[in-house]
């Protein structure tokens, strides 16, 4: 028998409430969102680059409109919240993973920004850079996740004990 086995997710829940504070379950879910925003978005950008799929670019005017403008516009509704928010809304956790998903939005695109010419498709350091932005993510978000799963394996292991304990404690010599 492994540790492999699917976790319930009521234990997942009960492990996130009691090993993280506030502030670690804003940043797991920001880490959380991040990932999985900078992950979906790659996927969409190639599928649009490659013509298969649904999703085309969207364009205004005959310009076309960057992913990295919608992330900036989420920003800045998170950091009005941030300014001006009630606590309650400030701590909410849809503003943590709009952080996450705004600013993967953002470094998605940040030669962009950076050059201010469009060299998203650029062959040179693309790759590199995915995969240093998605290790970053992923290593992020396992880093902020680890009170969790570390709980969550000691449970297991304390029901794996307790279950094995059962099974020899009801054996007796005759």
């Amino acid at each position: 028998m492994t540790n492999a086995l699917p976790v319930p997710a009521a234990e997942v829940r009960t492990a996130y409430h009691e090993e993280l504070n506030e502030g670690q379950r804003s940043a797991l879910l920001s880490w959380l969102s991040f990932t999985g925003t900078f992950a979906l978005t790659r996927g969409i950008t190639f599928s649009i680059r490659a013509g298969r799929g649904p999703f085309r670019n969207l364009s205004a005017g005959g310009e076309h409109l960057h992913h990295y403008l919608w992330g900036i516009g989420m920003l800045a509704g998170v950091g009005a919240i941030a300014v001006r928010g009630e606590d309650r809304h400030r701590r909410h956790p849809a503003v943590a993973v709009s952080y996450g998903a705004a600013l993967a939005l953002i470094v998605d695109e940040f030669a962009l920004l950076l050059d201010l010419k469009d060299v998203y498709w650029a062959r040179q350091g693309r790759i590199s850079v995915d995969l240093g932005i998605g290790g970053s993510a992923v290593a992020g978000s396992y880093l902020a996740a680890r009170p969790v799963l570390q709980r969550l394996a000691r449970d297991r292991a304390g029901a794996k004990a307790a279950g094995a304990g059962a099974e020899s404690g009801g054996v007796k010599a005759g």
